[in-house]
């Protein structure tokens, strides 16, 4: 039959219609990335892609089990949140402590307690903090963009991003967020382009529109309240949104359905304590970027959670 036959691949990859559809959404950000940050940017996602799927491998095909297609999902969002100019090595090295210290630990897809692309970026985060937060490049935007460039040219390197300024007091332009002219992670800067995805994510029911929309909810409000007290230091609801990663974390990274609530009442509470959780490292911590750690925070509290609603549940006891 071969050795690239149609049972043997069913042996080494599990197709999961669920996770194509995601991975599918999320390929016009990986365009995005290419025409803003040039096909460096692709390179990245190759090299996640292949060290992710090794990892993974290396747990289930001992065991004569497929690699999941969830892995995909796994390599787009995490290489998605990674600066332009992140080292090849260190990408491999975060995707790899992704997948298996998020993942394949617990047991593999389906048992993971944390989400493994946050668990991957956090690992590197902290161990190469210069290489995530103060390298950037300004966007190769306008004509054929980074589709004629392999990156950024290196007087283009040290931009703030519009997260940074917006921390300072300084005004960024809503129309450059919206639009993607600005420095940031690879698939966050492009408000307009990341709703449109999350639009065809939540119609073909791929993942949960009230886990985002919490989120949003959550931010909103309590950017809303703080500014409300005087703290004018928190960017508006508005900058909140569109600034950083927060969107991009609201569609993609919450609704991650392993590692999160599974009933609605408390895919509500979760999503909206990510939301606000985020406001408040972003204005108070160290961290300029605040929705990796809320979502990791949160998912150590789903259990609890969970039991919480299932016994306050009528008919459940108390």
């Amino acid at each position: 039959m071969g050795f690239l036959s149609l049972p043997r691949l069913q042996k080494l990859f599990l197709v999961q219609k669920v996770m194509l559809q995601v991975s599918g959404s999320l390929c016009p950000l990986v365009l995005a990335s290419v025409y803003l940050c040039g096909w460096r940017s692709l390179a990245v996602l190759l090299v996640v892609l292949f060290f992710g799927v090794a990892a993974e491998a290396l747990f289930t095909w001992r065991d004569g089990k497929p690699v999941t297609s969830a892995v995909l999902v796994t390599c787009l969002i995490f290489s998605l949140s990674l600066p332009p100019s992140i080292p090849f090595w260190m990408a491999a090295l975060g995707i790899v402590a992704g997948v298996t210290l998020g993942k394949m630990v617990f047991g593999g897809f389906g048992r993971n307690v944390f989400n493994p692309a946050m668990v991957g970026r956090c690992f590197i985060y902290i161990n190469f903090p210069l290489e995530m937060t103060n390298r950037w490049v300004a966007p190769l935007w306008g004509g054929a963009g980074g589709f004629a460039a392999w990156s950024a040219p290196a007087d283009a390197v040290s931009r703030a991003t519009p997260l940074a300024e917006l921390r300072q007091g300084i005004p960024f332009p809503i129309q450059d967020l919206l639009l993607g002219n600005t420095s940031g992670c690879l698939g966050e800067t492009s408000a307009l382009l990341i709703l449109l995805c999350g639009a065809y994510l939540f119609s073909t029911k791929a993942a949960s529109w009230r886990l985002a929309l919490s989120c949003l909810a959550g931010g909103i409000v309590l950017s809303w309240l703080l500014r409300t007290f005087g703290l004018h230091a928190i960017p508006s609801p508005t900058a909140t949104l569109l600034s950083g990663s927060f969107l991009f974390g609201a569609v993609f990274v919450v609704t991650e359905p392993v590692s999160g609530p599974k009933r609605a009442l408390g895919q509500w509470i979760y999503g909206f304590l990510i939301g606000g959780l985020t406001v408040l490292l972003r204005g108070f911590s160290n961290f300029s970027e605040g929705i990796m750690f809320s979502v990791l925070l949160l998912n150590a509290f789903v259990p609890l959670l969970e039991r919480g609603i299932r016994l306050a549940s009528p008919g459940k006891g108390t």
